[in-house]
């Protein structure tokens, strides 16, 4: 049971913007990590494109399931998983991240930031905290 990606993005119009993300890709090769990193980067921003505004889904893309969760003021959030790890946990993760991200960064930096330009640096801290060992 394995995290792969945890991502906040937002929804905005017309397109949806990466605010944050943290990876996990240590049990690829080297040489596939950046390739599977942009894998996940797109995919989600797929995923919330396609989302409806206060909604909640489990997607299966290749052997991955993403979940997402969008917020009706636009916040998203995804985890990318194995398809062994709980659903459950999953959204009670993107819950807590997205409530505590809402807290710190201001709401009107999210039609405009960018990971280089938010600051929230708990992202990392969550993703290894819910690895399953």
């Amino acid at each position: 049971m394995r995290l792969y990606s945890l991502s906040v993005l937002y929804r905005g119009d017309p397109k949806v913007r990466l605010l944050k993300a943290a990876y996990d890709v240590s049990t690829f090769s080297f040489f596939q990590r950046s390739s599977v990193q942009e894998f996940m980067t797109f995919t989600s921003q797929l995923i919330v494109e396609r989302s409806e505004l206060g909604s909640r889904a489990s997607v299966k893309e290749q052997e991955y399931l993403c979940h997402v969760y969008v917020r009706n003021d636009g916040l998203a959030g995804v985890v990318i998983a194995d398809n062994e790890y709980p659903q459950r946990v999953c959204f009670t993760l993107l819950d807590k991240v997205l409530d505590e991200f809402s807290r710190q960064v201001s709401r009107a930096d999210w039609p405009s930031g960018s990971p280089a330009t938010i600051s929230y640096a708990a992202l990392d801290g969550h993703l290894s905290k819910y690895q399953v060992q």
